[in-house]
């Protein structure tokens, strides 16, 4: 499939787990694909930026460097986050502030830097990735949070950015198996082998989410084929119990 020829990608947080899968399947398709993260697997794709996503100038600067490397900008895709878990009477202010600062200035950011471009240049896709958690999740305020507010981030950037031409959607992923979710394991004390099989004990599909089963929903809400869809939430959680 060439759905992305001739079109240009920014993945944040694309260096690994979901936001490599994206990069990947947009440059399998075509696409001329641009990373921004802090860390990268050896064979993550495309322009590789280091980038912290909360800082302004970083951000500006990976988009104008996608830019002038590629030659535009027609597709955002905002991956980028952590996770610093905790019950609320043991979180502290920096497990708030970091996670809330990643996630939605860090989208903030790149959005702003982005539609800057698209909206001069006939339009583009945003997909911003939430999670299931921000349904709420034990030991996870500080993340839970910070998902829910990307969804109201996607639905007001819709209706602003609409009459530019440019889409914004969220992917909101239930249990998928990365790096983070690991994490989340080792917090609890469960082997990730057991913990994967209880996640996919929640689902009606009976097994859990891999990165790539994300990135195609993405790569759908970036194509021409969804072209009159923005401003909308998708779940894709294995049909979560």
């Amino acid at each position: 499939m060439d759905r992305f020829d001739g079109r240009v990608a920014l993945v944040t947080g694309g260096g690994r787990g979901i936001g490599k899968a994206t990069a990947t399947r947009f440059a399998s398709e075509g696409a001329k694909v641009a990373v921004a993260d802090l860390a990268f697997d050896e064979d993550a794709p495309g322009l590789q930026l280091e980038t912290n996503v909360t800082d302004r100038a970083a951000v500006e600067a990976a988009v104008a460097r996608t830019v002038e490397e590629h030659g535009g900008l027609d597709i955002l895709v905002t991956c980028a986050g952590i996770i610093r878990d905790n019950l609320v009477y043991r979180m502290t202010d920096d497990d708030w502030d970091a996670v809330i600062t990643t996630h939605l200035r860090g989208t903030f950011l790149a959005t702003q830097a982005a539609q800057a471009h698209m909206t001069q240049h006939g339009g583009g896709k945003m997909v911003l990735i939430s999670s299931v958690s921000a349904l709420g999740n034990r030991g996870q305020l500080n993340y839970s949070a910070a998902k829910a507010g990307i969804q109201a981030m996607t639905k007001t950037l819709a209706i602003e950015l609409g009459r530019f031409a440019v889409n914004v959607n969220c992917v909101a992923p239930g249990f998928v198996s990365t790096a983070m979710t690991q994490q989340t394991a080792e917090r609890i004390g469960v082997d990730f082998e057991d913990f994967q099989k209880m996640g996919a004990e929640t689902t009606a599909l009976r097994r859990v989410g891999e990165p790539e089963d994300i990135a195609s929903v993405i790569a759908f809400l970036c194509s021409d084929d969804a072209s009159y869809v923005t401003g909308q939430v998708l779940y894709v959680d294995g049909g979560r119990l």
